[in-house]
Order: C-alpha cells, then sequence, then structure tokens
C-alpha cells in the first residue's frame, strides 16, 4: 500500500478505502460525481469580496482583514494550503493590527466548496489561533460539512500527488 501522506491523520479504514479508489482508478469519478465543476474566483478583489461575505454574515465581530490574496509562495509542498498572518506594527504611538490571509493558487481551479473550506478555516483563526475543539466548532459553525469537506480536499489532493492528475484545470 502507498504511503497516502494526505490522510495520514485518518482512520485505517478510511485509508484503505482511499487506496482502493485509488487503485481501481475511480477517486477522480468519486471527486467529479460530488463536485462536477470548478468556481469562477479567480482574482484576489474576487477573493477578498468572497471572504469578506463570509466573514460579515459570520464572524462580524471578528478583527478586520486588510488583504486576502492567492499567493503563490503558500502551497501544499509548504505543508501549508493557506496562511493567516497577523501583523503587528506601530503606528504614531499605537499598535496597529493587520490582519491578512493568503490561499494557495491550486485554489483557483477547484470546486467552490473546497475554497470555501479553506477560507473559513482561515477565517476561524482570527478568533482561535489554535487546532482545538473550538476552533473546529467554529468551523463546523460557519460549514456545517466542513469535516466531509476537509476530506474530499484531501482525497483530492492525494489523487494528485499520486496519479499527476488534475481535475479542475
Amino acid at each position: 500500500m502507498q504511503k497516502l501522506i494526505y490522510l495520514s491523520g485518518y482512520s485505517e479504514p478510511i485509508q484503505q478505502q482511499a487506496q482502493r479508489l485509488l487503485n481501481e482508478g475511480k477517486l477522480d469519478h468519486y471527486l467529479l460525481k460530488r463536485y462536477p465543476q470548478a468556481h469562477s474566483i479567480k482574482t484576489d478583489a474576487q477573493l477578498y469580496d468572497y471572504t469578506q461575505q463570509l466573514k460579515q454574515r459570520y464572524m462580524k465581530k471578528a478583527s478586520p482583514l486588510r488583504k486576502v490574496c492567492f499567493d503563490s509562495k503558500v502551497s501544499v509542498e509548504h505543508h501549508a494550503l493557506g496562511l493567516n498572518a497577523h501583523i503587528t506594527r506601530v503606528h504614531g504611538g499605537k499598535l496597529k493590527a493587520n490582519h491578512e490571509i493568503r490561499i494557495d493558487p491550486c485554489f483557483k481551479h477547484c470546486p467552490e466548496e473546497f475554497l470555501r473550506m479553506i477560507v473559513v478555516h482561515e477565517l476561524a483563526h482570527l478568533k482561535e489561533r489554535q487546532h482545538n475543539k473550538a476552533f473546529y466548532q467554529l468551523c463546523s459553525h460557519i460549514e456545517p460539512d466542513y469535516f466531509q469537506l476537509e476530506l474530499d480536499l484531501r482525497l483530492m489532493l492525494t489523487l494528485q500527488t499520486q496519479q499527476h492528475k488534475k481535475l479542475y484545470e
């Protein structure tokens, strides 16, 4: 059995099922059936607006976002799909905190559900810095299918690494 690095935190039965789908060449069919098309958010401005809408709906009192963008320095190879930067600067004797979200550009070519999942994840870091119970409760509050989307995203990444197959480009 191949090492499924994106699924290493999941139970053995889930890993075995994913491996079986990979071996039978059915993982791409499973993903395309559940998520048939990519979204249309391609620019940083569109991503910022999309993120602001989610923030405004679910996290009105959270710190404001200065920037949201696709950033090629954030990548799966660096073990990150998104980054949440809290930048503090001294401005006229006062501390100013700016928050930025940077998303791997691979999310330009994926289903909207996966983009939403990663944006929700990064927004949740505005309130909860650690990946703890409260963090995941917030993620699930904003996106009820958060855990399924995370698993399916990891399946897509597994497919791309194992078979060098891009589904949504």
